[in-house]
């Protein structure tokens, strides 16, 4: 049996008003989804474990079977992997978004939709007039900017602290910015508390070539802030936007950063699995799958917007699942929706992933000699009506030939509940996938 899994980034929502109460798997027209639901059988996941963030960072990690409490090291080291970033044993990686501020407050997390083309050009920009050198360490940066894609990008600080607390941009919209700056973690601000292998930092803030303290560390990347809005505001890009009324690109906003991660591959925890792909257009996802041994496969087209080339990511799935055993494959477009609170474009992103992915791979799996399993479901809740994750149960549904199917006969949040899996934790979603062979 091959297994392959399709998930729709925040696609799960709650009720809404506007949709007489219903969510918005309720009312979208999915009838794939519905059908796999009906021939298949359901339950609930909880993916994120407590005392962790509500990412996607986390809840894709569990989704995959992985102890966050082994290997998280949050979005920078992931992304890391997946832009083709060696990090060294002392680098600090953060993931960098380049985000629109109007008034004093964060605008959208975006950047205004920031392309990647245009994204680069401003990512070096920082780069020429923000790197850090190092001058005890020739040839070595403090601070450098590493592009990523849209407006997800990189930031690198040799020898930075991860016990710091950052707000991420997508969860405080239309929130003043300034309260959110980034902070040491309570009880770890001073020298003698990091658990690198490296030297403790001085407690002062002069430069040093090793370890930053979470103070310094902190000091250094809201200083990296403000100068960035001074840069961005003065770039031709930004002023051009200005002249045409257009949201601005005019600040960097760091969070969710760690070190290098240590992870089992797929292939080691579960000895099913001996080949596999992840087909993704998010650095982030690509960087999970890399640590977890998978082939990274880029699809022409892919987004990670409504826009997407669902087409190309399911004509990508299908060659993977003819060479592999496993494939995952992320869609972004519901959770990009769900953080602008568009709730026409939301529903259309779960009608798209439907017709256009996940029927495909479900017409091809049909004539296929080998059995595959399908399993369908979002990370986390991302509703249109908050903007932000939400780190509720999510439903999801597999199927496979030959199943007994239960008596759920529609995908969404509310008839999941009743799925013959009843309520799964973590990593006991991918052993119970893993198990049906």
């Amino acid at each position: 049996m091959k297994h392959i899994i399709i998930l729709g980034d925040g696609m799960a929502d709650l009720p809404v008003e506007r949709l007489g109460g219903k969510t918005l798997l309720q009312y979208a027209h999915k009838p794939m989804m519905d059908q796999l639901a009906r021939e298949g059988r359901c339950g609930r996941l909880v993916t994120v474990p407590e005392g962790f963030p509500p990412g996607s960072e986390v809840a894709n990690t569990a989704i995959l079977g992985y102890d966050l409490n082994k290997v998280y090291e949050g979005r920078g080291p992931l992304e890391a992997a997946s832009i083709g970033y060696e990090m060294a044993d002392d680098d600090f990686a953060i993931r960098c978004n380049i985000i629109t501020l109007e008034d004093g407050k964060i605008i959208t997390h975006n950047g205004g939709n920031l392309e990647t083309k245009d994204a680069d050009v401003l990512i070096k920009y920082l780069n020429e007039n923000l790197a850090k050198p190092i001058n005890e360490r020739e040839g070595c940066e403090r601070v450098k900017f590493i592009t990523g894609i849209q407006y997800r990008h990189l930031l690198v600080i040799k020898g930075g602290s991860k016990h710091i607390v950052c707000a991420p941009p997508h969860d405080h919209p239309n929130e003043e910015w300034r309260s959110l700056l980034v902070k040491p973690e309570e009880g770890v601000s001073g020298e003698g508390q990091e658990v690198r292998e490296y030297p403790a930092a001085e407690t002062s803030l002069t430069p040093n070539p090793f370890s930053l303290t979470p103070q310094q560390t902190s000091d250094l990347i809201n200083e990296l802030i403000l100068k960035s809005q001074t840069l961005l505001a003065e770039h031709p890009f930004n002023q051009e936007r200005a002249k045409r009324g257009e949201r601005q690109a005019n600040s960097i906003w760091p969070w969710s950063g760690g070190y290098r991660p240590s992870m089992e591959t797929l292939m080691q925890q579960y000895p099913q699995v001996k080949s596999g792909t992840v087909i993704s257009a998010v650095d982030l996802i690509r960087g999970i799958g890399h640590y977890a041994g998978l082939k990274i496969v880029e699809v022409e087209g892919a987004t990670g917007l409504a826009d997407t080339n669902y087409e190309g990511k399911a004509q990508a799935a299908i060659e993977a699942l003819e060479k592999d055993d496993f494939v995952f494959v992320h869609v972004e477009a519901s959770d990009e929706a769900g953080h602008d609170g568009d709730l026409e474009l939301k529903l259309k992103t779960i009608e798209y992933l439907d017709q256009r992915l996940i029927a495909p791979i479900y017409n091809k799996v049909m004539t296929m000699d080998e059995p595959v399993c399908i399993a369908v479901l979002p990370d986390h809740l991302t509703p249109v009506e908050m903007r932000i994750h939400v780190g509720q149960p999510v439903p999801f549904l597999i199927w496979h030939p030959g199943i007994e199917p239960d008596n759920v006969q529609q995908y969404d949040e509310v008839s999941c509940v009743s799925g013959s899996y009843g309520l799964l934790k973590l990593n006991e979603f991918m052993q119970t996938l893993m198990s049906i062979q």
